[in-house]
Formats: structure tokens, sequence, C-alpha cells
């Protein structure tokens, strides 16, 4: 009975914060619909304009939880879009690109990080950022590195230049693609190779065709599905870090052992498509309010603090997987073949 309050007891004292955040969540939600624009972004923004709450007793507690707790259960569920068939389905060479493209923008990123006197955390963020899924990998990556305010600043910084760079690359990449006239196939590779976000992939895929949107998404579904192993050797390298932070020390994140599961179950046709795509609408609201809360937690005057040098590394990565996969697309077209 004593655990039943105090568990009652943690709870309320989370719901003011939480609530904020998600109240923040869904008036970004209204802007992105009836306004246009990036849905992520509106969240962090509103969320920095309510920065003082940060420090407000009442909202502190939720604010936090939403910041962490949340957000690792909406990347626990983004598992539910993935299944092993899907990833099969995409073929040696494509799977081969797009797992060497991760890896490679990872040690550009880290190595390109330390020539612009920025520290190691901050090189393997905005490089996973990049590699695998925009936002959603920015704030898998943050909960295994180190805590500390400058991650955190590193953190929300990078979902602004991501989430930036993929409404850019939505509309530039269909463009570059038809340039380079790239077959359907490979044009689909491109988008869901390089693009950031899933939903600025989508929208790249059908400015082409609904065939290049479909193949384009499993491509990026893929890309997703990296985070387990990206994820896993983070927290692994920065686990004494951690520990000695009083953080939670396991061999492999809770959250992540949550999206391997789901991706498992799914794989199994255990889960009917209704339900895949409630839990994946769940999991993009979970990441939503934890950017909001993000937001709160964060002021323009310490995101000030951070340099030009964060903005330089995303950018500089995304144009590095950019170049590497259309390089990769023309081994498999012309040399491979």
């Amino acid at each position: 009975m004593s655990s039943i309050a105090a568990n009652l007891r943690s709870t309320t004292a989370r719901m003011p914060g939480l609530m904020t955040a998600l109240v923040i969540a869904l008036a970004s939600t209204f802007i992105a619909e009836h306004y246009g624009g990036p849905q992520f972004l509106y969240a962090l923004l509103v969320g920095m304009a309510f920065h003082y709450l940060a420090a407000e007793p009442k909202t502190r507690i939720g604010i936090d939880f939403a910041a962490r707790g949340v957000l690792r259960f909406g990347v626990a569920l983004l598992g539910a879009r993935i299944t092993v068939g899907q990833i099969a389905d995409l073929g040696a060479g494509p799977i081969a690109l797009v797992v060497a493209g991760v890896g490679a923008t990872l040690l550009f990123g880290s190595l390109l990080a330390r020539r612009l006197g920025r520290t190691g955390p901050e090189g393997l963020l905005g490089g996973g950022a990049v590699a695998i899924c925009g936002a959603s990998a920015a704030l898998a990556i943050a909960a295994a590195l180190p805590k500390n305010d400058q991650n955190q600043r590193m953190t929300l910084l990078t979902v602004v230049t991501v989430t930036a760079l993929s409404t850019v690359a939505m509309i530039a990449y269909p463009l570059i693609a038809k340039l380079l006239e790239l077959s359907p196939e490979m044009t689909a590779v491109f988008f869901g190779g390089t693009i950031h976000d899933v939903a600025q992939v989508v929208g790249a895929g059908f400015l082409i065709s609904p065939q290049v949107a479909e193949t384009a998404t499993l491509v990026k579904l893929f890309r997703v599905a990296l985070l387990v192993p990206v994820v896993l050797m983070i927290s692994l390298s920065f686990r004494r870090q951690n520990k000695d932070n009083d953080e939670p020390v396991t061999l492999l994140p809770r959250f992540l052992v949550g999206f391997i599961i789901l991706v498992l179950i799914n794989s199994a046709g255990l889960l009917t498509t209704e339900v895949s795509d409630s839990l994946s609408s769940l999991s993009r609201w979970c990441l939503v309010v934890a950017i909001s809360a993000l937001g709160v937690k964060t002021s323009f005057a310490e995101l000030r603090t951070v340099g030009w040098q964060p903005i330089a590394l995303i950018v500089a990565n995304t144009l590095f997987l950019a170049l590497w996969v259309l390089g990769g697309i023309y081994l498999l077209e012309h040399v491979i073949k």
C-alpha cells in the first residue's frame, strides 16, 4: 500500500508540468496543421517561450519527466512501424549503402566536431541525428549521453537545425534526382537514405510518384531501425560517465528493449495495421510532448552560448551523407550492375 501511495504522489506531482508540455504540443500541432511548417520546430520554439516554468516548483518535476520518460517511451514505440520483412525486401545493395552511410556519417561527424573544437558527444549527436532519423534520433542519442547543460543545449540546437534542413531537402532533393536522371528505384534510395524526417521523406517521394514514396519510406524505416545498434554503442561508450552522474546503467537501455520487442511483434504479424498506425501516432505525440518540455527547459540566451560550430557541423554532415548516398547509387547503377 505504501508503494502505491508513493506512486500516486509521484504521478500527482508530475501532472502540472506534464500537462503544460501537452498543451504546448497541442498548440504546436494546431499551428502546423492549419498554417503549415514543421511540428517539432513549433513545439520547441513555443516551449522556449515558457522557459520560466522550468524553475517553477509545481511544474519542474513534470517537465523533467516529459523530457526524459515520455521521450524514451516515444522512441520505443517507433518499433511498431518496422518489420524484418520490410528490411529484407530492400535488397542487399541499398541495405549495405544505408548501413555504410550511417557509419561513415557518424565517423565524419565525430572527426569534424574535434576539428571545430567541439566535444565527442556533440559530434555523435549531430552525426547520429543526420545519419538516422533527425529529431527522433537526436532525442534518443541524447538519452544515452552524459547529462549536462551543454549536451542539452546541443540537443535543442540539433533538433532545430535538422528539422529545418529536412524541410529544405524535401524540396531540393527531388530537383537533384531529376537533374541527375536517377531511376525511380534509386530516387527512392536517395530520399530514404538521406532526408532526416519520415514525413519529409514521404513528401519528397510523392513529388515524384506514389511508388517512389512507398519505397523511400521503407528505406527510411530501415535507417530508423539502425537507431538500436547506434544508441547501444553510444550507451556503452559513456557507461562509466553515466554511472558517475548517478544514471541507471544497463547494457541495453529499456526504451531500446521496447523498440526491439515491438519490431519483433510487428514482424510476426501480431499487430494489425490499425494498431501499428495508432502506436506510430502515439510515438510522434510523445516525441512532440518531449520536445515541448525540452523547449521549456532551454532559454534563447543559453542556446546562443552553443555557438555557430554545431550548426556548421550538422550542415556539413547533411552534405556529406547526400554525397555519400549519391556516390553509392552511382556504383549500384553503373559499376556493380
